[in-house]
């Protein structure tokens, strides 16, 4: 067995309550890494176009990678992977807090489930041993409640508990499953599928140790890590303000969304890292192995919270700005009431925002959403929205299923900000162009985690593999090049996705590759790591296809090709067509089918 890696995944089958485990698979290791590149590739061989999402026969794979538990810096991250109910496409969410690593501790790479569950159940994982239990008296609690729950009944206080809330049990196609407290795997509805499988929660446990082929080596890769981090701008910047640091440095720029992506500037001194600080901090926190602890606690007095999560930048943005709420205790409970409920506060907030968008356009009125009246900057009826949402009640049933089902309801697709069903990050790509191509490419849809490429158009490059960026003022015109780095910049981020590692922690090519190779024993140069991320990447092109997607899914919604009267990014429009032009010859896709090239799938390994 290669060193880094456990050697077992855990195979559940819901319907018949059957456990059992399977040998890693060392090609896969080889050829996809880990993460959700190894959940691609299990995935692939079982579903088809005719899988219904939140059927039994949609395989739910959580998975880690080969530093995942290690000692190397920011490895506490996981995958968890499905067909999304949300896009009908691949749905891949990712997560920190230690559930990750204690999954390895307890003895296991991964686990891939599927089947449903006549009755409600968990599944515990303890020191390589694995169960399913009744969940019966769990159906219903919240987020917190139930992680609380069964570390009680386990008895296993430091165990890590993954699960859904009411969102999840009621299948929202907007629910995310929480871990740890309040660390959210949120993207692409995930939360429904453990919900239509009747699976309330997986617990680990464990004190499996992690073997590495050259430990001298490997410690002096990690510490050197450490050191790189220290003094890192960027892991300095989210250490001392956490995400939400960047609120007022992305407006400057155009790049925080307002008023549902219409306005191009709002006040958000409220709503920053510092603002926060000086209100309702009470505390800072960290997932495994990170010395950048861009996570935060709070208090919210006004609604009788002693300790809540501290929201980050995306549900700042996605409850606050995008609804021209600068409330941020208020926002904060937002925040709270979505990890208690289990929701993607990015969905939620981009769904309620296009719902006032339309009740202010008259495609909604009251009789549509039960007497609501919405409008902009009222931070009690999206409190109320919260709830209604979670339960599935009254209107709330409607926001549940994300803004493409709103749209369609009444005919109002032209409006809705999404990609290929998933509701467009954060980042508006009229600030950062080359963000246009990488929302339009992106296997799981409108996400920023792809290509987090306003970071690279900021300054975080990768020159070892030729991933770089002309300043953003000389790239306003440079569609092509952006097209170009893009595709190279989505294949490094899948090598990220495959170690799950953070993005947050941009260490040097070279150190993340040494760190895998004194982890595997492996000689992998960083090309052939960049190499891996492109098959990786192809094969979630090719999953998506057979899925159904076609090449008009690859574009941007109409309203992020208007331009912004104002702002940082005031009169600044992507040429869409351009770019995924280009993005395409320089990807060898087929530009009729959207296939890549038999040459290129050959060369990469998936002819």
């Amino acid at each position: 067995m290669v060193t880094g890696y456990i050697g077992r995944l855990l195979k559940v089958d819901l319907t018949r309550g059957w456990i059992a485990e399977e040998p890693l698979n060392l090609d896969y290791a080889a050829d996809f890494l880990g993460g959700s590149g190894f959940a691609g590739r299990y995935i692939s061989d079982m579903v088809t176009r005719e899988t219904d999402p939140l059927g039994a026969e949609n395989p739910l794979v959580f998975m880690t990678g080969p530093l995942t538990g290690t000692n190397a810096p920011c490895c506490g991250r996981f995958t968890i992977c499905a067909r999304s109910p949300l896009t009908g496409f691949w749905g891949e969410a990712n997560s920190g807090g230690i559930f990750g690593p204690t999954l390895k501790f307890a003895g296991y790479d991964g686990i891939i489930i599927t089947g449903s569950s006549p009755k409600p159940v968990y599944l515990e994982i303890a020191e390589g041993k694995a169960s399913l239990k009744d969940a019966s008296h769990l159906w219903g609690q919240d987020c917190y409640q139930v992680q609380k729950t069964i570390k009680d009944e386990t008895q296993t206080p430091r165990s890590s508990v993954a699960c859904i809330g009411v969102a999840g049990e009621k299948m929202s196609k907007i629910a995310a499953i929480i871990n740890d407290h309040g660390r959210a795997a949120g993207r692409t509805g995930l939360g429904a599928v453990m919900g239509s499988k009747h699976l309330k929660a997986v617990t680990v446990s464990g004190s499996t140790r992690l073997q590495t082929a050259n430990e001298d080596a490997f410690h002096e890769a990690a510490q050197e890590g450490y050191r790189l981090l220290k003094n890192d701008m960027t892991a300095q910047m989210f250490r001392l303000g956490g995400t939400a640091i960047y609120t007022d440095i992305g407006m400057m720029y155009g790049d925080v969304p307002v008023r549902y992506y219409t306005q191009g500037t709002f006040d958000v001194s409220n709503l920053t890292g510092g603002a926060m600080e000086e209100t309702i901090l009470t505390g800072q926190t960290g997932c495994y192995r990170c010395s950048i602890a861009c996570g935060r606690k709070v208090k919210l007095d006004k609604y009788g919270i002693s300790e809540a999560d501290g929201p980050e930048y995306e549900t700042v943005a996605s409850l606050g700005s995008m609804l021209l709420i600068d409330d941020l205790t208020g926002i904060a409970y937002v925040g709270y009431l979505c990890n208690r409920y289990g929701l993607d506060t990015i969905s939620t907030g981009a769904t309620i925002a296009f719902a006032i968008y339309l009740f202010e356009k008259g495609v909604l009125g009251l009789s549509d959403t039960n007497g609501i009246e919405l409008k902009w900057g009222d931070i009690d009826t999206v409190i109320d929205l919260i709830e209604k949402i979670a339960q599935r009640e009254g209107f709330g049933d409607i926001l549940a299923d994300g803004s493409l089902s709103l749209a369609k309801r009444h005919k109002a697709e032209e409006f809705a900000v999404h990609v290929k069903g998933l509701e467009v990050a954060m980042h508006d790509p009229r600030a950062f162009a080359g963000m246009a191509v990488t929302y339009a490419t992106s296997p799981r849809g409108g996400c920023h985690l792809n290509s987090d490429f306003f970071f690279m158009e900021m300054g975080v490059e990768f020159p070892e593999l030729g991933i770089v960026a002309s300043p953003r003022e000389q790239w306003q015109e440079s569609n092509k090049e952006k097209a170009q780095m893009a595709a190279l910049h989505q294949d490094w981020r899948s090598i990220y996705d495959a170690l799950v590692l953070c993005k947050f922690a941009n260490l040097p090519v070279f150190l993340i590759t040494r760190l895998l190779n004194s982890v595997t024993g492996w000689q992998t140069t960083p090309q052939e790591l960049l190499k891996i991320g492109e098959r990786i990447f192809n094969m979630k092109r090719l999953l998506n296809l057979k899925l159904g997607l076609v090449p008009q899914d690859d574009t941007l919604p109409s309203l992020l090709l208007q331009p912004l009267p104002d702002g940082g990014a005031a009169d600044s429009v992507p040429d869409i067509d351009l770019m995924i032009d280009e993005y395409y010859r320089f990807r060898a896709w087929d530009k009729l089918t959207g296939k890549p090239a038999k040459w290129k799938l050959e060369e990469l390994g998936l002819g």
